[in-house]
């Protein structure tokens, strides 16, 4: 029985065009920055990958495709394997990742078009795993057919990691409508998936597409902490907060293994530099005893985003972020620790989670957030391409609405990307938008008033060696 079904798994793979990864192709078509997918492996197969597999794109050492762990293995193929030819209603492939294509990034010099290969494979329901057997099967469908198609959709592409070679670690700018003119991001590319996330196109800067790419071509920067201490050591450095996760999420799931945004920590600590943290992740209580210590000296502040309270409809949007309620957990336990807690309704998606602005201002303050913010969403470069495939597949009979509902609060028109008006929009509704939040911030007693961090305590440790001071 187990035989047969392999070999069926081992069809339909090779009707989904996929290619092992260490043969030195990019992706399931060829197509550059595509990801790397594995094939021979039964769906939701309970067997453990045999050691880590080169993923064959160049990479050094430890940057291998993680392909080590258990659980690992069923979050890409998603519960156990339908061996029995059970109902696809109770083995259905969960949402492991956001974009639902992996489209050319702006700079490439060609262009991919997908084209249905006679599996069904432009299905929306087979993209977001939830195409069922028996009645939504189609008419004239024949038995074969519905035994091949339990496979369901293809795997979900491996994450893979590599080394970031950037020389310097603090990124500056002069945007006038972000309060702070430094940044440190210690990942590109982000593994929670958002669909909506406004540093997607950034990957296009490095030839890799924005949709699957953003989410599992990962980029780090293992010398992070030794270029931070480098650059605070200068002679002619002034400190002012360092804003952390502004582009990408420093406690992704690739920071348990990694552990870099604790290094950093450890320097900013000793170096009493101030910081502010924004994430999405409930990782964030791996160092709440760092972050406590450096919260008696005012050095920093810590933001959770939260979209929506609704758990089916974060996981679809934000799949691999902690669930609504972690987060809240996870703000809880920084209140309790004495750690300024702050709260980003972001982004805030007109027709969708719109709707929740009250609720999630209300269930932050309960749980000791002390300030408040929103973000509208932003659809910038490929992303709103993306964002639309999303809204078509996952919700599609709001799609059109939604859309238009983005455009009404940026007063009709495409999504700004002008300074003051690019995170908050404009015209009636948008409006409308700013009124209801302030008024349930005043309601809570949100405040949008900075943190208040100390500038005044820094100063570089001494070194082993270094001259003592006279004075």
């Amino acid at each position: 029985r187990v035989g047969a079904d392999e070999q069926k798994k081992a069809k339909s793979q090779e009707s989904h065009g996929m290619v092992p990864c260490n043969t030195g192709k990019r992706g399931n078509t060829g197509k550059r920055g595509a990801g790397c997918r594995h094939p021979g492996r039964l769906a939701g197969s309970l067997v453990r990958p045999a050691g880590r597999a080169q993923c064959g794109m160049g990479g050094q050492g430890n940057e291998a495709c993680r392909g080590g762990s258990p659980h690992f293995v069923l979050e890409m193929f998603g519960g156990l394997a339908n061996l029995d030819g059970m109902s696809r209603a109770h083995s259905r492939r969960p949402i492991t990742r956001g974009a639902l294509s992996n489209p050319d990034g702006r700079f490439e010099p060609v262009r991919h078009e997908p084209a249905d290969d006679g599996w069904g494979t432009l299905d929306p329901r087979r993209r977001t795993g939830e195409a069922t057997l028996g009645a939504e099967a189609e008419d004239d469908q024949t038995e074969d057919d519905q035994t091949e198609d339990c496979w369901g959709p293809p795997p979900s592409p491996r994450t893979c990691v590599e080394v970031d070679r950037s020389r310097s670690v603090i990124t500056r700018n002069t945007s006038p409508d972000v309060p702070f003119d430094r940044s440190i991001n210690l990942y590109r590319g982000c593994e929670h998936g958002c669909i909506y996330c406004y540093a997607r196109p950034t990957h296009a800067y490095l030839g890799l597409s924005p949709g699957l790419d953003f989410e599992t071509r990962l980029f780090h920067k293992p010398d992070a902490a030794a270029q931070l201490e480098a650059a605070l050591r200068k002679p002619g450095y002034r400190p002012a907060p360092i804003a952390i996760g502004t582009n990408t999420d420093p406690y992704q799931p690739i920071e348990r293994r990694l552990g870099l945004m604790r290094e950093v920590l450890e320097v900013l600590s000793a170096f009493n530099h101030p910081l502010t943290i924004t994430t999405k992740s409930a990782m964030v209580e791996r160092d709440l005893d760092l972050l406590a210590d450096m919260a008696r000296r005012r050095l920093v502040g810590v933001g959770l985003s939260i979209t929506t309270l609704d758990r089916d409809l974060a996981r679809r949007l934000e799949p691999r972020a902690s669930p609504p309620a972690a987060r809240l957990r996870a703000m809880r336990a920084l209140a309790r620790a004495g750690v300024p807690v702050s709260v980003m309704a972001a982004p805030v998606i007109p027709g969708l989670t719109d709707h929740e602005v009250e609720r999630i201002l209300e269930a932050a303050a309960a749980a000791g957030a002390r300030q408040a913010a929103y973000i509208l969403v932003r659809l910038p470069g490929e992303v709103e391409g993306l964002f639309r495939d999303w809204l078509e597949a996952h919700t599609p009979d709001r799609a059109a609405r939604v859309m238009s509902l983005i455009a009404g609060h940026h007063d009709g028109a495409e999504p700004s990307s002008c300074f003051h008006v690019r995170m908050t929009g404009e015209g009636p509704w948008a409006r409308l938008l700013a009124q209801r939040f302030a008024v349930a911030s005043r309601r809570l007693g949100l405040t949008r008033r900075t943190m208040g961090l100390d500038c005044g305590r820094f100063a570089p440790p001494p070194r082993a060696g270094d001259q003592l001071r006279l004075l």
